[in-house]
């Protein structure tokens, strides 16, 4: 099981509504709160994002080396495309709109979105809507 998830960030106040929304939307309650991070959890598991003074420049970049994006399980469908209709209001933007919501597959339901720091997120269904193969 994941203990937890630190992200570093180059603005806090920002990271803390972008992901404060996302987070608090699927369920993680605030857990900690510092001078340079702040963190939720759901069970076991939190995420944290931290605006670290050791921080080395300023961009994530999801396509080098390092973290790609976080999958969230995020609920039946009707939930997902709730998430993902709200989440440019809240610093998100879609991310293979022209696909969605089948981007990763035919039988897989999700919503990728990404935040203003360059973070992705994938919102997965719990269900997965079953279509003619003729549609797929």
């Amino acid at each position: 099981m994941l203990h937890h998830i630190e992200l570093w960030v180059p603005d806090l106040p920002r990271a803390t509504r972008e992901w404060g929304w996302l987070l608090a939307r699927l369920g993680y309650g605030p857990y900690q709160e510092w001078e340079h991070g702040r963190s939720w959890r759901l069970g076991a598991t939190y995420l944290v994002v931290e605006q670290s003074p050791a921080l080395r420049g300023a961009e994530h970049d999801r396509m080098r080396p390092g973290l790609n994006h976080l999958a969230f399980h995020a609920g039946a469908a009707a939930e997902v495309d709730a998430l993902a209709n709200e989440a440019p209001a809240h610093g998100w933007a879609p991310l293979f709109a022209d696909r969605y919501p089948h981007a990763g597959g035919s039988d897989h339901y999700a919503a990728y979105l990404t935040n203003t720091d360059g973070f992705e997120a994938e919102l997965v269904a719990a269900e997965v809507r079953t279509y003619p193969r003729e549609l797929r």
